[in-house]
């Protein structure tokens, strides 16, 4: 597959300098020539409509194809022999008004970069979706690929017959020929290149209309029986109406289809009016838990949300990404909130999205919100949990600091302002100090402009009569990052009453530099329990006072909200990964007070992180004990849950991966032939795979059984499965058969390569993976180098020798970043894997200690 031109912010200031684009005619033949599909290539021709300010001066346009047939500018032809798919094609003596035809065969992509095809297994039918951010819409059509030259788009694409295809604007019409037909779409509005979007292929499709706007829902023919549409669509419609209520402008588009596609890298895209999913995270062919909806929930909000903020206002280049997914973050979840079932979206806001965002601001490659982008390669490790989690929570501060009318008014006046246009965050600020009357640059250069979180810390007198002499939030700042800033935060004082901890008080305090008094607390009776930053306003790490501490060990269950669960849970978690709190106790607490916990997205995560403590930061002596703790804690609480319930499958997923001795092995693989299931859990597909995985890891089940698996889900997810099952298996041959297709094989499809990758490592077999730590940094120049980007991050990600957790194992980081010449973005990622392991080396000594 062909590389893309890495454009850099300075090549693509001068281009949108000099040229105005006003409209693209893109002819697709993705058939053989006899109707059938194409395998290999496709063929794309593309007729550009732009101006020159400075006529006879010089740019250049990306395509990055397998070949060019030909090109014509104004009806002359142009020479290609100096064009590559990575350079682009040079264009002199552009006119005032120019035509530019560009006619070539482009590659079908398995990376999903570009023009995206797969084949279902089941019925051999072949998908496409397009995939184009950050720049990979030239992978598909001649294009100036950079988000501040907008254009319109006409779309022409041959398809076989029985095919459906979709863009981002409605059908046309449709001209049949022999055994395909070639669909038109009408003109859509001025759009970057980024958010155009065909998909293709036999779609099953379910269409509803609501106020006025067409809906669609598209998925495979084979996962049509698994399409709960409904439920897609109420949150799409709820979505709306919110939306359109809050932004004073109306989504601007006839139609808005969502195309839940296999194989794809991301959660979703917000390509104009047409969305494209992963169907392996939104579709389900056996049950889940209200977490899961609720993820898809916020999924389908947030690519909304980007409708309003991203396309129809656009970035007017890559260093305000941020922007663009911080909205659409904090919108998803304010929106969730208010308008859907998911009334407790904050609460999964702190303790899954804000947790991604403080791992990554805790990393060496920690930068600030806002950062200088100097090309497109700098920008494709920059989808991030800074970008998007940090972000969002800096936005949400924002709300609290001006106020959600001030707020909601400022973005009414920018969306009108620059509609079809390219904005920046200035434009955005201007926008809320005239609404809000507040002078905000202040605020947006502490929190934006500067890397890393701060910490918040009680330091409280009480006085003999139990009651606070005095209150003082200490700040705290990295050394290296030493910056103490304005944090707007709630504090809630909990009395115990029973087995209840009751918010008496709440007050709300701006806490500036490195220490704030709470003169309003001063003569209060002290609680027993004080929580900074009670309902989440604020992005900082928190810790709680040794009382407040002691009473949530042993009642955490008893608030009466999730958001104040949450955040001790969060508080909890954060410690052990900053070796304050020993691993081995962090477990006890949450076996302690897990169970009785109400949120399910709470049990999910909080699940995850327990395990991830006792695979990284418990001591490798104490982990067995662990281990059987937690496993046992899920025996216990799935045996307690409602047959049939969301916490019942939750508990039985941790079951299954805690599971380490020959007991708990025996009962789950009694589970994959029907015995001994607990009433009302139905042990199908995802759950049997995950299982099997289990049993596969710790050698408990011949790899024979991945086979006889395999033979009941002849499914794409089935497949993939298997794979990873089969990546799984504690062998030394089987580590190094899978090692050598994952480090050789570069055209590796990119589902097969992260299946492969997710199974090769394990917590049960770090002694069998010791000797690939040394080929990891041996390899990772020529893989980083030979694959898109894409599958190259994945890569350097999922084989980093995380679990090789000792002072060897950094001594190879070390040794790799010492040398000279590798690309940022690689460095990057290897630096951000070292810094896992030394993080991990601290808590297992403090687990040790203990």
């Amino acid at each position: 597959m062909a590389g893309v031109r890495n454009l850099t912010q300075v090549e693509a200031v001068r281009r949108a300098a000099l040229l105005d684009v006003s409209a693209y005619d893109i002819s697709l033949d993705l058939t053989d020539g006899t109707g059938y599909p194409g395998e290999h290539t496709f063929r794309s021709v593309t007729e550009i409509r732009f101006t020159c300010s400075q006529p006879g001066a010089d740019t250049f346009v990306e395509a990055a194809a397998e070949r060019l047939r030909a090109v014509t500018l104004n009806g002359q032809p142009v020479d290609t022999s100096g064009w590559s798919a990575e350079g682009g094609l040079t264009l002199t003596g552009l006119a005032a008004d120019n035509v530019l035809v560009v006619d070539g065969d482009f590659y079908y992509s398995t990376t999903g970069q570009g023009l995206h095809r797969s084949v279902d297994p089941v019925d051999k039918e072949i998908y496409l979706y397009t995939q184009f951010e950050t720049a990979d819409a030239q992978r598909t059509f001649a294009c100036f690929d950079q988000p501040d030259l907008k254009s319109e788009f006409t779309w022409r694409v041959t398809v076989p017959a029985h095919w459906k295809v979709v863009s981002n604007m409605p059908v046309a019409g449709e001209t049949p020929a022999s055994a395909a037909k070639t669909v038109a779409f009408e003109k859509s509005p001025k759009m970057s290149t980024y958010v155009t979007a065909v998909c293709a292929g036999p779609y099953h499709e379910v269409r509803e209309e609501h106020d006025g706007i067409g809906l669609g829902v598209f998925c495979r023919q084979s996962m049509a029986r698994y399409l709960d549409a409904d439920d897609i669509l109420l949150i799409t419609k709820q979505g709306f109406d919110f939306f359109h209520a809050n932004f004073g402008i109306r989504y601007p588009l006839p139609k808005y289809d969502q195309v839940y596609s296999p194989e794809f890298n991301a959660g979703a895209m917000e390509n104009f009016g047409c969305i494209v999913h992963a169907e392996q995270h939104y579709i389900w062919r056996s049950p889940v838990t209200d977490f899961e909806y609720e993820q898809r929930a916020n999924t389908i909000l947030h690519e909304m949300a980007h409708m309003w903020f991203g396309d129809l206002v656009t970035m007017r280049w890559w260093d305000d990404l941020w922007l663009n997914e911080s909205f659409a973050e904090w919108a998803s979840h304010w929106c969730n909130t208010s308008a859907t079932r998911f009334t407790d979206a904050w609460t999964t806001f702190l303790s899954v999205r804000k947790n991604w965002g403080y791992r990554q601001d805790q990393l060496s490659s920690t930068h600030p919100v806002y950062t200088e982008t100097p090309d497109v390669a700098a920008v494709e490790v920059n989808f991030d949990g800074i970008t998007y989690a940090k972000g969002a929570s800096v936005l949400k501060q924002l709300v609290a600091y001006v106020g959600i009318e001030p707020f909601l008014a400022g973005l009414r006046a920018y969306f009108t302002k620059h509609a079809w246009g390219n904005a920046t965050f200035d434009d955005l600020l201007s926008a809320l100090e005239a609404a809000s009357g507040r002078e905000l640059r202040k605020f947006a250069a502490q929190w934006l402009e500067t890397a890393q979180v701060n910490t918040l810390r009680p330091e409280i007198v009480r006085a003999a009569d139990g009651t606070y002499e005095s209150v003082t939030v200490v700040q705290e700042a990295p050394a290296d990052y030493p910056t103490l800033r304005t944090h707007r935060i709630g504090v809630g004082l909990y009395d115990l009453e029973g087995d209840r901890l009751v918010r008496r008080q709440r007050i709300e305090v701006d806490v500036e530099g490195a220490r704030t008094e709470l003169t309003a607390l001063a003569g209060v009776r002290a609680a027993d329990v004080l929580l900074l930053n009670d309902d989440d306003l604020t992005y900082a790490k928190l810790r709680l006072d040794e009382r407040s501490m002691a009473t949530v060990v042993r009642h955490i269950g008893g608030f009466d909200n999730s958001l104040a669960r949450g955040l001790c849970w969060a508080a909890a978690w954060d410690m052990v990964r900053d070796a304050e709190l020993a691993a081995r106790d962090y477990v006890t607490l949450v076996c302690a007070g897990l169970p009785a916990e109400k949120d399910i997205t709470l049990v999910t995560a909080t699940l995850r992180q327990a395990q991830a403590a006792l695979a990284m930061y418990a001591d490798p002596e104490w982990a067995p004990i662990g281990w059987r703790q937690v496993a046992s804690t899920a025996a216990a609480a799935l045996a307690a849950a409602e047959p049939g319930s969301g916490f019942q499958l939750a508990w039985a997923r941790a079951y299954a991966g805690s599971a380490r001795d020959s007991g708990d092995l025996s009962v789950l693989a009694g589970w994959l032939d029907d015995v001994d299931v607990p009433e009302g859990l139905r042990v199908e597909a995802d759950l049997r795979w995950s299982v099997l995985q289990s049993l596969v890891a710790l050698g408990a089940v011949s790899p024979d059984r991945i086979d006889v698996e395999l033979d009941r889900d002849r499914t794409a997810s089935g497949e993939r499965e298997a794979a990873l099952a089969r990546a799984l298996v504690p062998t030394t041959e089987s580590k190094s058969e899978a090692w050598r297709r994952l480090v050789t094989d570069h055209a590796l499809p990119n589902w097969l390569q992260r299946a492969m990758l997710q199974g090769f490592q394990h917590s049960a077999q770090v002694a069998l993976t010791a000797p690939y730590a040394a080929e990891y940094f041996a390899v990772a120049d020529d893989v980083w180098t030979h694959r898109d980007g894409d599958p190259a991050q994945e890569f350097m990600v999922l084989a980093y020798p995380a679990y090789q957790v000792t002072e060897e194992g950094i001594a190879l980081a070390d040794a790799w970043l010492a040398r000279e010449g590798q690309p940022a973005p690689l460095r990057r990622l290897i630096a951000e894997g070292r810094d896992g392991v030394v993080r991990a080396l601290a808590a297992r000594r403090k687990d040790a200690a203990a």
